[in-house]
């Protein structure tokens, strides 16, 4: 099935955390969310939007030296576990060490770096590439794959 894709743009760190919220705020257990883009796009800051969207528990911030931070759920009862791929650095063996598999199951799971990790964790997902267009402005492009093309919660960002 070929993905939908949305262009938002986000050009205040304010804008990206509100389109996280509105991610976070359908997101259930077992969802897979993939945010992809360079270095400053914004990936920690989408995290973040989302995280507040879910209410999780505590300040979402990078994992990049931990490679996977777990936040309690809150009021909503849907925990995050907040991935980022890059120090993997393809290590795709690493990644089965995590367990997201498992962690699909119990939260919403959001990996940083995450683009060439879709198939490989699940069918349906959503995939955020942040872009930096050359006057500084940010772009987020949703692709909704799999289950996310069918369901009406596939909201327009």
């Amino acid at each position: 099935m070929v993905a939908a894709v949305t262009v938002v743009e986000v050009p205040l760190v304010e804008d990206t955390l509100a389109l996280g919220r509105r991610i976070g705020a359908v997101l259930r257990a077992g969802d897979l969310v993939l945010l992809s883009g360079p270095l400053g796009a914004g990936k920690t800051v989408l995290a973040r939007g989302i995280g507040a969207g879910l209410g999780v528990v505590g300040r979402v911030s990078s994992p990049t030296f931990i490679i996977a931070r777990e936040h309690r759920a809150g009021a909503r009862g849907v925990a995050m576990v907040h991935v980022d791929a890059y120090r993997l650095g393809g290590r795709l063996d690493e990644l089965d060490d995590l367990d997201l598999d498992t962690e699909l199951v119990d939260a919403a799971v959001v990996v940083e770096w995450g683009e060439d990790l879709g198939e490989r964790l699940s069918s349906d997902y959503l995939l955020v590439r942040l872009e930096r267009r050359l006057d500084d402005t940010r772009v987020a492009r949703v692709e909704a794959h799999g289950s996310w093309l069918r369901e009406s919660r596939a909201v327009h960002w």
